[in-house]
């Protein structure tokens, strides 16, 4: 899993500094909105609407915000017309991709989708081709710094944790989806410096590619992931150190 949690890190980080920060509201926004519509405006009912909430203030996105999405969503129109989709293709020599979406227009996100698997070496796929590949999981990373990674790892499988990897800068925490508040809240109360927490769809095995289908493969993630209909992107490929290193240089 570690090539799938240092992408998923590496985007966090992104976010903080991206220049899309209107476009990244946009898309919180939206989840949030969702969330609203399908079980209410009330976060202590509504595990989808927390862990939207808590995603949207993960990526410092300002409360008035939050609120004012929950309004909008709490007057039955606002959100009505977005519906759900889910996407999956293939990448450069094969890598596994699956797309959520939110979308008021299935049709126009269906060729936005399409067209950039298209010019970035990849294609789309039937519904269930790559799908069974992966399993839900809730994901927590956490930048560790100066910290302890062997204690911490210790402390999160500890706190209900099925699985935990280190890498250069940072730990990734696996739950069972339903765990994952709990977990969560577990580790906050150490005072451990949690960048996010939120549902993921990891890949069950890896695969790994030479130096330019990966970039190539980056490339892709990222396009699709610049599209504001896109909630996630989710891939098979363990990326190396230095081929995530020379991406972020080129980018």
């Amino acid at each position: 899993m570690s090539g799938h949690s240092k992408w998923s890190s590496i985007k966090h980080q992104k976010v903080i500094t991206d220049a899309r920060r209107g476009q990244l509201f946009t898309k919180l926004t939206r989840e949030i909105m969702v969330a609203v519509r399908e079980g209410g405006s009330n976060p202590d009912a509504n595990f989808r609407l927390r862990l939207a909430v808590q995603k949207a203030r993960d990526r410092s996105m300002p409360s008035e915000n939050i609120e004012r999405a929950i309004k909008r969503a709490s007057g039955a129109t606002e959100g009505a017309g977005l519906v759900e989709m889910v996407l999956e293709g293939y990448g450069p020599s094969g890598a596994a991709i699956l797309v959520q979406a939110l979308t008021d227009n299935r049709n126009r996100t269906l060729q936005d989708v399409r067209n950039i698997f298209s010019r970035h070496g990849g294609n789309l796929g039937e519904s269930g081709c790559v799908a069974w590949l992966f399993d839900s999981r809730g994901l927590i990373t956490i930048r560790t710094n100066e910290l302890d990674t062997e204690k911490l790892a210790l402390e999160a499988i500890d706190a209900g944790a099925e699985d935990v990897t280190a890498e250069r800068n940072f730990v990734a925490i696996y739950t069972r989806p339903e765990e994952l508040e709990m977990v969560r809240e577990t580790l906050e109360e150490k005072n451990l410096p949690l960048t996010s927490a939120e549902l993921s769809l990891v890949p069950k095995t890896m695969i790994e590619l030479e130096e330019k289908p990966a970039l190539q493969t980056l490339k892709l993630l990222d396009k699709l992931e610049e599209l504001v209909e896109v909630e996630r992107v989710s891939s098979n490929v363990n990326f190396s150190d230095s081929v995530l290193e020379k991406y972020q240089s080129q980018t």
